[in-house]
């Protein structure tokens, strides 16, 4: 089997949902020596960003998309634990969360996910999270990146109140913020004064790894 061969079975197994198909991608995988972050970006990564793409078009329904979504938690889980074992050491810290009045984290989940096998310790809020709320959370873990999405523009304001907060207690020179969402733009992070504008999971990692390489 080829690794491209690998990467399309990782790739249908999140777009037909198939909970065993997924489970055999990884154990294909670590039979071969490929790299987890690899999978994930080029396989699962990928199936789930075509679904959100397919859902974005009207194509298919939400349900399809969370069942899709579970399968892609289960991979990431199991990738987690079996890096977690392996006593890799933290390269950093984050903080991450959807904001409040806003109910949808699956892009989310998947960012916390792709950010967790790269090294970083994540503590995930989850979604509705209050912006006192994740300064609050900076400063009991010590953070050193924090990201918040909005899926919607009525909540937008809550990413420049977690700006607003950190300067307040005075921890914003000490922390990276990333911003993302459906509605979000890179004007936006600049008008608010976030250090990124990340479009999906990839575009966070290759962020955060890039600050972590310039320390």
């Amino acid at each position: 089997m080829t690794k491209e061969t690998l990467f399309k079975d990782a790739f249908d197994s999140i777009v037909d949902c198939d909970e065993d198909k997924a489970m055999r991608v990884l154990k294909d995988a670590e039979e071969m020596g490929v790299s987890s972050l690899e999978l994930l970006t080029e396989g699962f990564s990928a199936g789930i960003k075509h679904l959100g793409d397919l859902f974005g078009r009207g194509e298919i329904f939400l349900p399809e998309l969370i069942f899709s979504t579970e399968v892609m938690k289960m991979v990431t889980t199991e990738i987690e634990s079996k890096m977690d074992a392996g006593d890799i050491q933290s390269k950093g810290v984050m903080v991450i969360g959807t904001v409040e009045g806003d109910v949808h984290d699956i892009g989310k989940g998947i960012v916390a996910s792709l950010v967790k096998t790269n090294g970083v310790e994540v503590h995930d809020l989850g979604r509705e999270v209050p912006a006192q709320v994740f300064i609050d959370k900076v400063r009991e873990v010590n953070a050193n990146f924090v990201g918040s999405s909005a899926l919607l523009t009525t909540t937008m304001t809550e990413q420049k109140r977690i700006e607003e907060l950190l300067a307040e207690a005075g921890i914003r020179d000490k922390v990276k913020t990333l911003i993302g969402g459906a509605p979000v733009t890179k004007r936006w992070a600049e008008k608010i004064g976030a250090d990124a504008y990340c479009e999906d999971a990839s575009d966070t990692v290759n962020f955060i790894l890039g600050w972590i390489g310039e320390k």
